[in-house]
């Protein structure tokens, strides 16, 4: 017994504070302490249900590297539920969102971002630009569609909608701006005539609202490169984007799905 509590002290690096009193140890630490009484005796499966939602983010970031490198070495499969996006996303293998109960979609977490089968998706695991748009053409590769005029595209395999009707989506980060004078470069989507309503500084990003003239409000992230400067509120833009980066939803949905989900439904990351 003595040996198994020294190798699961040793596994989360505690083993130098074998002797100390559970008060006199840090909230990381008690954490750690937890999941080795947890883990000691080699469990098949190992649920955790929102082990980190009590820490600051800080230390929240340092117990998702530690859990990952913990499950690795021990090699057991961990369902780990829990509200924040973002450490599914950091810790998982396999993502299942679930939404009442019911699973909308089940993938590795950068099949999920980047190909989201439902707006509930879309919307929970990062934020998307969901815009209704009519559909223009289709081919074995290419799906042609309208926004307020104005003619895009998109590849056929990005586009789940298979009706006139499509929310057409793009993540803030794939979208650069462009002043209202320069046209899009050749090859690229662009939507012209948005006007910057909000510019907010966040260090590694800009990020932006832009009015549409239909009144949505687009995001835009624009990762802080140090070049060029920052677009004014009340000037001008061009949205650009090149087309692989759109994806294509069902024009029957709901584009506002999954934007408040407080008690309505939440990632199990599984590792």
């Amino acid at each position: 017994m003595r040996a198994q509590v020294g190798q699961a002290l040793e596994l989360v690096e505690l083993g130098h504070l074998a002797r100390r009193k559970p008060a006199q140890l840090s909230g990381g630490q008690q954490q750690r302490v937890a999941l080795v009484r947890a883990l000691v005796n080699r469990p098949d499966v190992l649920l955790l249900d929102e082990p980190l939602g009590a820490l600051d983010l800080k230390l929240r970031r340092q117990m998702q590297i530690e859990l990952k490198r913990i499950q690795t070495e021990v090699g057991l499969t961990f369902v780990h539920v829990t509200h924040d996006q973002e450490e599914a996303m950091t810790m998982a293998d396999t993502i299942a969102v679930m939404n009442a109960g019911r699973i909308e979609q089940l993938g590795p977490p950068v099949e999920l971002y980047e190909s989201p089968a439902t707006a509930y998706v879309a919307n929970f695991l990062g934020q998307s630009n969901l815009i209704r748009a009519r559909v223009q053409h289709r081919s074995d590769t290419e799906v042609g569609f309208e926004i307020a005029g104005q003619r895009l595209v998109m590849p056929a395999s990005r586009c789940r909608g298979g009706g006139r009707e499509i929310l057409a989506g793009v993540r803030p980060e794939k979208i650069w701006l462009l002043p209202g004078q320069d046209p899009p470069p050749p090859g690229a989507n662009g939507l012209s005539d948005g006007v910057v309503s909000d510019a907010s500084v966040t260090g590694v990003s800009t990020q932006y609202l832009v009015r549409m003239p239909w009144g949505q409000e687009l995001m835009v992230f624009a990762q802080n490169l140090g070049m060029g400067g920052l677009q004014a509120v009340g000037s001008r833009v061009i949205l650009c984007w090149e087309p692989e980066h759109t994806f294509g939803l069902d024009g029957a949905e709901d584009a506002s799905a999954g934007v408040e989900t407080l008690d309505t439904g939440e990632p199990v990351a599984v590792g």
